[in-house]
């Protein structure tokens, strides 16, 4: 059985997803501890929050050298939930200018307001499959997921897995090599976000840590 660490930095969301991986026949790991993270198989992150705790709490819990070792040079699987995802962009205009991870290209702006969009994007709303391979494997077109943001990830599209409409077009997931992120919350989806996690954990389960699937 893979070790799944459940990075935890302050931001909440943690339970829902261990239920989840629970559900899904595996057991994570929630910790912030250096060697935990070392010794993973594959990191997973959930938040929920402002961009720039996030930011404060990983520089004070001093564990951002261990994951950029672990994800950028080692190539660990990782999976980014929600602010997770956008944690991994250069920065963020959430609440003043903030640098992120800076794994991936692309930053993070707010809704531009609209008369016909509330902001939050809170609900479920359906995405645009636009690359089936890991993660939307089993999801059918115009699939449902669960959304809770004011901020969205402005990136290279090639590295978008599906989008959504709300008042512009926003990315709703990424793949590059063996980062995957997902703007919606899979633990809040149901059947199809467990089916999104299962397309992760096989991607798991079949990595070599010599190179990409």
């Amino acid at each position: 059985m893979k070790t799944l660490v459940i990075v935890d930095y302050g931001m909440g969301n943690l339970t829902s997803v261990t239920h989840a991986l629970d559900f899904l026949g595996y057991k994570g790991i929630i910790s912030s501890r250096t060697k935990d993270i070392e010794d993973a198989d594959a990191l997973i992150m959930p938040g929920v929050g402002c961009f720039s705790e996030a930011m404060r709490n990983l520089n004070e819990l001093d564990i951002i050298p261990i994951l950029h070792e672990k994800v950028v040079k080692n190539q660990t699987p990782f999976f980014g939930i929600c602010l997770g995802m956008q944690l991994l962009a250069e920065d963020s205009v959430e609440n003043g200018f903030h640098k992120g991870l800076g794994w991936i290209s692309g930053h993070v702006v707010r809704f531009e307001h609209k008369d016909d969009i509330r902001i939050p994007h809170v609900g479920w709303n359906t995405i645009n499959v636009i690359k089936k391979k890991f993660m939307f494997g089993r999801i059918e077109q115009n699939a449902e997921f669960y959304f809770d943001h004011s901020y969205h990830f402005v990136c290279d599209r090639e590295i978008a897995t599906a989008t959504c409409s709300y008042g512009t077009d926003v990315v709703a997931a990424i793949q590059k090599n063996n980062i995957f992120a997902t703007q919606f919350h899979p633990e809040k989806s149901q059947v199809n976000g467990l089916k999104v996690l299962r397309g992760f954990l096989n991607f798991v389960e079949s990595f070599k840590g010599t190179g990409l699937c």
